[in-house]
Parts: structure tokens; sequence; C-alpha cells
């Protein structure tokens, strides 16, 4: 197992793009607390941790609620450290940065929070964060560097003047993140800021629980190599349901079907999240070799290729009914990590795009 993560963790820089006007082009611009952006249901934690203190979040921060539906909006840097600066002020809070980045959970992503939960152990969970990292924030380049016994996540190239509560609440959230997916409070080994120390670190170093340092070169973490190998816990339960209506919704609306086709639909279904699905991942979900699984389709005149592409399409037609999901968290959710993947196989599959299925379709899921 440690093996494994090593490999894949080895393969895993991911670098962000460099703008907020669009996801696709904001590589070409030199990072600056105008050109980075942060994803309005980030951003939304702040406004849910005012509220949580009995103020008014909106008059706090001057800035209504980030909206929740499918658009996803986004906060330049500056706008982000605008935002923190006044509630630090409103609430008279210098570890605001700590607290706020401790109030995130799996749902704060929605669907792309049931895909990191649907990863096996950390570090494939970690991997996947830096695979969609830019649909959370592109504000700095994550570098990692391996030892036997750990893992150190390096933050650079990002602008300057992002201040400590920017930093703060990035680090945390990371952190907590990690956590909450294996319901441990596992100390973290290190974490260096480049920011100024302040008068008293004891905040830091009680709820980071390993060495903390501040004025270094570099933002970074660094993490035992043992977490790595911990399990992912079960999906929040707000997220499993949602899913789980939707593979029920999937089975429903397809014809009678026997007992192996039914148990293959249902693997894939399950399992199409975690990317590109094979017959020995179906095979291992269903108790049985990939070759007996094989030799009992084959009984049936049934192929797996074609079972497997009949049924993410038809997954696919649920996912784009259920208004609640942009097409990027369709996307997530088949295994996607492109938008533009997924709308070529969507149109190979269906003749159309999924925007304009989405738009010429009946009735919708709610």
């Amino acid at each position: 197992m440690i093996w494994v993560i090593w490999l894949i963790l080895m393969n895993a820089v991911a670098c962000r793009g460099d703008s907020v006007l669009t996801f696709s082009d904001m590589s070409k611009i030199q990072p600056t607390l105008q050109t980075v952006y942060y994803a309005s249901n980030y951003v939304g934690l702040l406004f849910d941790y005012v509220a949580a203190q009995g103020l008014n979040a909106e008059d706090v921060l001057g800035e209504p609620r980030p909206s929740g539906g499918n658009s996803l909006q986004v906060f330049t840097g500056a706008q982000w450290q605008c935002l923190l600066q006044r509630a630090a002020v409103a609430l008279d809070d210098s570890l605001l940065g700590l607290h706020v980045g401790q109030t995130i959970e799996p749902a704060t992503l929605g669907a792309l929070g049931y895909v990191f939960t649907a990863c096996q152990h950390l570090g494939a969970a970690l991997l996947r964060w830096q695979q969609y990292e830019r649909l959370i924030s592109n504000v700095e380049t994550s570098v990692l560097t391996l030892s036997p016994v750990a893992v150190e996540i390096v933050f650079v190239n990002a602008p300057k003047d992002l201040g400590p509560l920017i930093d703060e609440a990035a680090l945390t959230a990371i952190v907590e993140f990690s956590r909450r997916l294996i319901g441990q409070c596992a100390a973290v080994s290190e974490v260096c800021f480049v920011n100024p120390a302040p008068k008293d670190i004891s905040a830091y170093e009680a709820y980071f629980g390993g060495v903390v340092r501040f004025a270094q070169p570099v933002t970074s973490l660094r993490i035992d190599f043992g977490l790595l190998q911990q399990p992912v816990l079960q999906p929040d339960a707000t997220l499993l349901a949602m899913m789980e209506h939707q593979v029920s919704t999937l089975l429903a609306s397809m014809p009678a079907m026997d007992h192996l086709e039914r148990g293959v639909r249902e693997a894939v279904a399950n399992l199409a999240r975690s990317g590109e699905v094979s017959i020995e991942q179906v095979a291992e979900q269903m108790h049985i070799t990939s070759r007996t699984l094989h030799r009992r389709l084959a009984r049936v005149e049934l192929k797996f290729s074609q079972l497997r592409d009949d049924t993410l399409v038809h997954l696919a037609k649920v996912h784009l009914r259920d208004r609640r999901l942009s097409l990027n968290e369709v996307a997530w959710l088949l295994g996607y990590s492109e938008h533009s993947v997924f709308t070529r196989a969507f149109s190979r599959w269906t003749g159309m795009p999924p925007q304009r299925w989405r738009d010429s379709s009946g009735e919708a899921l709610t």
C-alpha cells in the first residue's frame, strides 16, 4: 500500500491557472491579488461563520451571500482578503483564518465533496484535491516533496501580499478537510507560514499538533507518511443520500433486467465517480473474478463495455435532470476531471452536448 501511494504522489504535481474571468484561460497571467480567485462555496464558509457568531453576515461583510445555484461564482484574492479583514475587525478575532478553516467539511463542496469521500485512503483523496484544486482556488502551485517518513506539500508562486488571514484559512481548511475524511484529529508534523509570527502561537500549535513556524521562505505542510494510508470514512450523510437517490432513480428508469445485469449496472453507477470503470473493479464489487463475470455475461449475450457505457449514459441523464447540479458537478460525478472531456463523451453517446440535452429534456428532478 505504501508503495502504491508513493507512486501516486510522485506524479501528483498540480498547477493552477491564474485569472478570475474563466476557468479555461487562467494560466497566462502573473498571479496577483487581482487575478487569483476563490470559489463561492469556499468563500461561503466565512458568511456561515459570521452568522454563527450571531451577526448578520451580509451587513458585516458588505456583500450578498454567494449564490448556492449551479453557476460557479468566483471572488478575487483582493475581495477575499477584504472580506476576511472586515470579519476579523467585526469579531475582534485575530485568529479568524484558523477558525474559518476549521468549518470546512465535504458537504461544503457539494458533489465535488462526494468525489473526495469516494477515495479509498487519504493519499488518493489528496491526489484528487490536487486534480480539482483550481475549482476551489488558483492561488499557488502545489509541489510535493517525498521522504520515507513524510510528504511535504509546498505552495509556491503565490502573490506576496496574500496576508496571514488568507494563508491561515487555506492551510487550516486543507488539514481540517483531511481530518474529516479519515475521522481522526491527526497531527501535522510541521506547518510553515511566510507571514511574521504573532505574539502567541499556542493556538496554532494546539490545532495543528506539530511544529508551527512563521517567517519562512515558503508556505508548506509536512504530513506523516503513515497518515496517507488511513481509509476515508463513508460519505457525508447528506451527500450519500443525494447520490443514492440518483442511482435509485437510474435503476428505476431502466427496463426490467436480470440479477446479473442489475448488479453490473449498480456497480458501474457506484464506481463512476472514481474515474474509468473496469471489469476488474466491477467484479470485485460483485465478489467474483473478472473472468467469471465475463463468462456469465457472455452466457446471456451481454458485453461489459456496452453495459458500462449504457449505464453511464443513463446516469449522466439522471444527473443532468437534477437542476441542482452544475455541468461541472455532473462531470465530476461521472469521473471526469474536465468538463470538456465529459462534453465530448456525452456528445458521442447522444449526438448532442449535455447542456443542449438538459435544455431539451423533460421534467427536472428535485
